[in-house]
């Protein structure tokens, strides 16, 4: 580890920004996995309804210039560059220009809050591997460490869904449920993690810090094999065991993810939605982090917990902070 950073990689997962990206983007997405074409091209009509455009991109751009004023107004006056796994801009091509640009050792700051294959360990190989790509004089990239607990995340979720929950009527809003999602994975992945424990940890820090009492932490987007198992239970079934139950309201917060792509506006704005309006079910879903000013905070944070390692490092709950480096071994996918 260095203590000496000359720039700041924001690092995700990418999406397409037109019809003519989305096959393409599918395919970078699942080559190597053993998914069936006919899958892509159900996945692919996702997109169609929404004209190939993921709003993932432009998040992060959004995110990226608050990012900079934030730096710029408070420090360290590091230059900020943006490269994704699945599509453009990707990894190698950034790294590249880091590389022609001088610089020499980046922080990489990952849109995942959690620790797994896909959102851990998958994306300290993809930086591996466009650092392979680039060669030798590649600059040195290390990853910031998982965040769930930092108390700043926390608190703009809870700030997201406090705001969730004023839309619903006042004498209505102490019996509307609060139902916590993220993206499900495979139990193979999840055996090897601590993806389930980190969200279950959020969640109740969160629902503690609201005071609300009724709430539970379920999945959604599962994209494999029906005879696979993975994290549950779905949101779309939990949805209808709380209409069935006689609730009328419903908060949903899509607390696995820092910001809005497909995953929540077809799964959740479009399916989950579709399906309330059938059963008569308000539901009300909580904005992600996003550019919340106390997630953009949080992140110079981090920052800033890298270059002087004296500073504390600041957490709720009793896990603890996560480890700069991970374990040779963390986060397997078997």
């Amino acid at each position: 580890m260095t203590s000496s950073y000359d720039a700041l990689l924001v690092v995700s997962f990418g999406g397409p920004e037109g019809m003519d990206d989305v096959i393409p983007f599918l395919e970078n997405v699942l080559r190597g996995r053993n998914v069936p074409r006919e899958r892509l091209l159900q996945v692919a009509k996702h997109y169609e309804l929404f004209g190939g455009l993921s709003p993932i991109n432009e998040q992060n751009r959004q995110l990226i210039a608050a990012l900079k004023k934030e730096l710029a107004t408070k420090g360290p006056g590091l230059p900020i560059y943006f490269g994704n796994r699945n599509w453009h801009p990707l990894l190698p091509d950034t790294l590249k220009q880091m590389r022609d640009d001088g610089i020499q050792n980046a922080l990489a700051f990952v849109t995942s809050a959690y620790s797994s294959y896909s959102s851990c360990r998958q994306y300290l190989e993809n930086i591996a591997a466009a650092r392979a790509v680039v060669g030798e004089d590649a600059p040195r990239v290390e990853k910031i460490r998982a965040f769930y607990n930092h108390p700043l995340f926390v608190d703009a979720n809870v700030e997201n869904i406090r705001a969730a929950f004023q839309k619903i009527p006042a004498e209505r809003r102490a019996n509307a449920p609060l139902v916590f999602t993220a993206h499900s994975i495979p139990n193979s992945m999840a055996k090897n993690c601590d993806y389930e424990a980190q969200l279950g940890e959020t969640s109740r820090l969160v629902a503690d810090a609201l005071g609300v009492e009724r709430w539970r932490l379920v999945f959604q987007s599962r994209s494999g094999s029906p005879a696979q198992p993975w994290l549950g239970s779905d949101i779309l079934d939990y949805l209808r065991e709380l209409h069935a139950a006689g609730v009328t309201d419903v908060v949903v917060a899509p607390i696995g993810f820092v910001s809005d792509h497909m995953e929540i506006i077809y799964d959740l704005d479009t399916e989950a939605r579709a399906l309330c309006d059938e059963l008569g079910l308000n539901m009300v879903r909580a904005a992600t982090a996003g550019t919340h000013p106390l997630f953009i905070e949080m992140i110079r944070e981090l920052i800033m917990e890298r270059i002087d390692p004296e500073r504390p490092r600041r957490f709720l709950g009793s896990i603890g902070a996560r480890n700069d480096i991970c374990d040779p071994d963390c986060c397997a996918f078997v």
